[in-house]
């Protein structure tokens, strides 16, 4: 009795053991892969563009690396002068879960617009950099708006939308305004907080701050206004957003960037295929 009770649990563990085979394999077909977009020693897979001066040109080191963070900073400006920067990753992405952590730091120039007071971005779907003129101030893309409280007591919702060039689809029409305010909560001092985007071509955008859900809408597109001195051939009002470029933001706060990662929502959807991962959301043909 006690041999044929040992040889079943036995048999049951190979069973339990073969069935799981699969799972696993699964399993660890489907763990994320995460790249990360910042180094944390350098900006060489990034590019600057800062109004009134070409791209590439990276004027008085607005964006600098120092301990493991990206620093905006304008120590080196005699004179603000609507220099607007924005500091792009080199290649454009389309399907994406993208993370990063921020926080506001210093003093703003006071020699800036007033909007700008503790206000800064992460632009997406943005326009190659290299497609703009020397004298385009803002990108046309759409911008994950990082704002900060002013220590009045006033809400100051953190994670909006704004849309240079751009219009997006909320509540079921275009919303005409530059920018639609997240339900977050007022995020104070120089803390860090956690924004996430999740962006699905030209479909559906979610903001995320601190792991709350804040901001959906949909349709992002070419139009709008605020943009100036651009391409004209660029903005082609009613073209649906499809992919882009990141990029984070200078106007005249200073600010910091670390843990900047993404997850590409886009591949292989074939289960049979090696490269398939269950996450993915849309598929790139890329099976083989």
């Amino acid at each position: 009795m006690q041999v044929s009770n040992h040889i079943s649990k036995c048999l049951y563990i190979i069973i339990i053991a073969v069935f799981s085979l699969p799972a696993f394999a699964q399993r660890a077909a489907d763990k994320e892969e995460w790249q990360t977009l910042f180094n944390g020693k350098d900006i060489k897979d990034w590019v600057p563009k800062i109004n009134h001066h070409e791209t590439g040109d990276n004027y008085g080191n607005t964006f600098r690396v120092e301990d493991g963070m990206v620093k905006v900073r304008y120590d080196k400006y005699d004179q603000f002068n609507e220099q607007f920067g924005h500091l792009y990753y080199k290649t454009p992405f389309s399907y994406y879960h993208l993370v990063f952590e921020y926080r506001l730091v210093g003093e703003w120039r006071k020699d800036a617009p007033d909007y700008t007071i503790r206000n800064s971005g992460v632009m997406f779907h943005s326009q190659d950099p290299k497609t703009m003129p020397k004298e385009q101030d803002w990108p046309i893309s759409i911008e994950f708006q990082i704002l900060g409280g002013l220590g009045d007591g006033n809400p100051r919702p953190t994670g909006n939308m704004c849309s240079p060039g751009t219009d997006v689809v909320f509540h079921g029409v275009i919303d005409n305004r530059h920018c639609i305010p997240s339900t977050s909560q007022t995020y104070e001092g120089d803390q860090w907080v956690k924004g996430e985007i999740i962006v699905l071509g030209d479909s559906l955008v979610t903001h995320i701050i601190n792991g709350d859900t804040v901001l959906q809408y949909s349709k992002p597109q070419i139009g709008g206004g605020v943009v100036h001195n651009y391409d004209p051939k660029i903005k082609q009002d009613g073209k649906l957003l499809s992919e882009g470029f990141i990029a984070l933001q200078s106007e005249g706060q200073p600010v910091d960037f670390r843990n900047i990662k993404i997850l590409n929502l886009k591949g292989c959807m074939d289960p049979k295929s090696k490269k398939y991962k269950s996450y993915y959301v849309k598929s790139d043909e890329a099976c083989k």
